[in-house]
């Protein structure tokens, strides 16, 4: 039997302030907080799908777990506390056997289509990688038969033109995929037209 694959969908609440300051900064924290939930609430809903588990992986902790402003009927973790491969390192590591795929709230591009796209390549290849246009990536996923390696997002330089290659050089010996470049919503120059 195959486990089920899973698709985690990392988020913060959307308070203003706290969530989305560079966008924050063009347009003011308020629009940018709406925003982002309103994004979130899109992204949840379009991302349902009966080929994966669909897991929210909440920040902060405590009122992550116990929001109001996501849907119920989603499993949470928490994200817990590090930088965000220590996050993400966790998730990778901490979630039950089979394949999983980590994404971003902010990513207006992506479907069940682009996700389904990811899943897929992993077939065939350890861990796969959905590039943004910045030098970031909007999803990381891994196949996850055997543990991954102890390197895993050490020396990541996050928020610069070389977060990607950097990830990618954190698996040694791994036959890493990249699926479609989508961009996600730092700025207002990255808001959808």
């Amino acid at each position: 039997m195959t486990a089920r694959a899973q698709l985690v969908v990392m988020l913060k609440e959307p308070h203003p302030g706290r969530v989305k300051t560079r966008l924050g900064r063009d347009i003011g924290m308020v629009p940018a907080a709406w925003w982002f939930r309103h994004q979130c609430t899109r992204l949840l809903r379009r991302l349902q799908d009966p080929r994966w588990e669909l897991i929210l992986a909440v920040s902060p902790d405590q009122e992550g777990l116990q929001s109001r402003v996501w849907p119920a009927h989603l499993p949470r973790i928490a994200q817990g506390t590090g930088d965000l491969g220590d996050r993400m390192g966790r998730l990778l590591n901490g979630l039950p056997p089979g394949p999983v795929c980590i994404i971003g709230a902010d990513i207006p591009g992506v479907g069940k289509a682009q996700i389904a796209r990811a899943f897929a390549a992993l077939g065939d290849h350890e861990a796969v990688f959905g590039p943004a246009p910045d030098g970031g990536y909007w999803l990381v996923g891994m196949k996850r038969v055997a543990p991954p390696p102890a390197t895993l997002f050490q020396g990541v330089r996050w928020s610069t033109e070389h977060a990607l290659t950097d990830s990618m050089a954190s698996l040694p010996g791994l036959r890493i995929a990249q699926v479609e470049t989508l961009r996600d919503v730092d700025t207002a120059a990255d808001l959808p037209r």
